[in-house]
């Protein structure tokens, strides 16, 4: 049951995943029985077990569904219905107004296929139809219209960070902030309940918050395909980028499938908002062709095709880097430079190419949703790359002994590349990477496999620290051989295993020579990591003291 805006709908919608072998195995005389039952008298259904006949399925499922609920009293219906990678198993959608009468119809379809090899199928689909005739009509949709102005961010990797960062932004221009994200819900910088709110609760919790004049909420994939969007729209959207994560789950086996999913956000914004792009990902670029919001798009290469397309015929707007200033760009108008990127630290002296993209989408935000252009530059300075502003994100720390810590989720391919290009920006000519490697359980075998042979590759010196606490269905020695496995591929095989990511950590320090960088993948111990690092005289790197390491790094 999803409650709000999803992949199917702008609004509240049922979700079926029907098995309908009863279908695609059927003979001959039943499977046209069923069509002539459900008004497709005219149809070839093609052999059972064909691709013809998966796709006869398609029709005839979204027929079925109208049928049953024209007979039950609803004429008019919207139905969507798509394959999967499995032939036998498709996935139905249709608006719901009435919590029971819609799950009724949900389950009365699925009683209908199961009759379908038997003789009387015709009156089993009457008899779905009364099921669904007689079933109470149960509660309306929960989905909320925001009363305050929303900004919701989304993307695979930097949503947490660009959200945090909006959140910020406005926190310092003075407005009361409520904002959801995977580490919890935040009254004006205060936790009000730990645990991942990245989901429509999130979103609702947010907006429900005492005295709250802005609502920023970090919407991510999960949340999106199994609930639905709490909310009816939003003011601003943000999507960072879109790679390969969570693949082999709810039905979303491509990154294809995964923009789609991601752009269910943006669909949402108001008309007169702004839906704020990375005009250098081309996926989340094509999201231009679904929105109705105005574009605004940023992009590191002020040349790019999608900023010169915007500002051109989109009457839109785009963020940029020149001459290592942040700037904001306007059709006719002159450039506006906002900050230099030395002067954010969150791009860690313009060494995180991620970091970048996260201030340039945060900026557009706060413009878009009408922040003032000083309260923007202010809190761009202001925001931090440690465990107070962006705790888990990219935090770095130095430890006696001239050894530099990185902290960071990295919890995919492109997250981990990120963490080992910013570890190999601050290691002094000489020195080493050490990497702490870990994965949770809920990815696919491959992308665990990928970490292993890109940690490997990139790093000097690698250890696995599990994450007992994001097995997810997996064992420590299913994920160790993954890692191993790809470690392997690039012929490395001396790595050492702990049970938890603090072990993994000191380990690693203790191997750690002056001038060494070690870095952490991080997601189950942060906390306990903090506590390691201060316990042995480590702090939290300043700015200042990250750019020394910058500009010795590459002196």
């Amino acid at each position: 049951m999803l409650e709000g805006p999803n992949l199917y709908f702008p609004r509240a919608a049922v979700k079926l995943t029907l098995d309908v072998s009863t279908i695609t195995e059927a003979d001959d005389e039943s499977v046209l029985r069923f069509a002539r039952r459900i008004s497709l008298r005219t149809t070839r259904p093609g052999a059972a077990g064909s691709g013809f006949r998966q796709r006869f399925a398609l029709r005839a499922v979204e027929r079925l569904v109208r049928a049953i609920a024209a007979e039950a009293g609803t004429k008019r219906l919207a139905v969507r219905v798509r394959p999967t990678s499995d032939a036998d198993v498709l996935v139905v959608a249709f608006p719901w107004r009435n919590r029971g009468r819609a799950r009724a119809l949900g389950e009365a379809v699925a009683h209908a296929l199961d009759a379908l090899p038997a003789p009387d199928v015709e009156a089993a689909v009457s008899r779905a139809a009364e099921e669904v005739s007689a079933a109470p009509q149960g509660e309306r949709p929960t989905t909320i219209v925001p009363s305050i102005p929303v900004v919701a961010v989304t993307g695979t990797n930097g949503k947490t960070t660009t959200s945090r960062m909006v959140a910020h932004i406005a926190r310092t221009s003075g407005l009361v902030v409520g904002w959801s994200n995977t580490d919890g819900i935040y009254r004006d910088g205060v936790l009000v309940e730990a645990g991942d709110y990245s989901g429509p609760s999130g979103a609702g919790r947010a907006l429900g918050l005492e005295g709250v004049q802005l609502a920023v909420t970090e919407t991510a994939r999960g949340g999106i395909l199994l609930k639905g969007i709490g909310i009816t729209r939003n003011d601003v959207s943000v999507v960072t980028n879109v790679t390969a994560d969570h693949l082999g789950m709810q039905g979303i086996d491509t990154v294809d499938q995964l923009a789609e999913v991601k752009s269910v956000v943006p669909r949402i914004t108001r008309r007169d908002g702004w839906a704020v792009l990375n005009g250098d990902d081309p996926r989340v670029l094509a999201m231009r062709s679904v929105i109705s919001a105005q574009p605004w798009i940023f992009s590191r290469d002020p040349d790019s095709p999608a900023v010169r397309e915007v500002l051109g015929h989109g009457g839109g707007r785009a963020t940029t880097v020149i001459d290592g200033w942040i700037t904001v760009l306007r059709p006719g108008a002159d450039p506006d430079p906002l900050v230099e990127l030395v002067d954010v630290p969150m791009t860690l002296a313009g060494l995180s190419r991620f970091n970048i993209e996260n201030a340039l989408a945060a900026a557009s935000a706060a413009l878009a949703i009408g922040l003032e252009r000083a309260d923007v530059v202010a809190g761009l300075t202001s925001f931090r790359p440690d465990a107070e502003h962006n705790p888990g994100r990219m935090n770095f720390f130095s430890l006696p002994g001239e050894i530099s810590v990185v902290m960071d989720l990295a919890h995919n391919e492109a997250g981990l590349e990120a963490l080992l290009e910013i570890m190999g920006g601050v290691r002094r000519p000489g020195s080493r990477l050490l990497l702490g490697l870990g994965a949770v359980g809920d990815r696919t075998d491959e992308l665990i496999d990928a970490l292993g042979e890109i940690g490997a590759k990139g790093s000097d010196v690698v250890a696995i620290g599990h994450k007992a606490h994001y097995l997810r269905g997996r064992t420590m020695k299913e994920i160790d051989d993954l890692l191993r496995a790809g470690a392997a591929r690039v012929g490395v095989t001396d790595i050492d295993t702990f049970e938890t990511e603090v072990e993994c950590l000191a380990a690693l320090v203790a191997r750690a020579q002056p001038g060494d960088v070690v870095g952490l993948m991080c997601h189950a111990e942060r906390q306990q990591a903090y506590d390691w690092i201060a316990a042995r005289g480590g702090t939290a790197d300043t700015p200042e003291v990250l750019s020394q390491k910058v500009r010795a790094a590459s002196s």
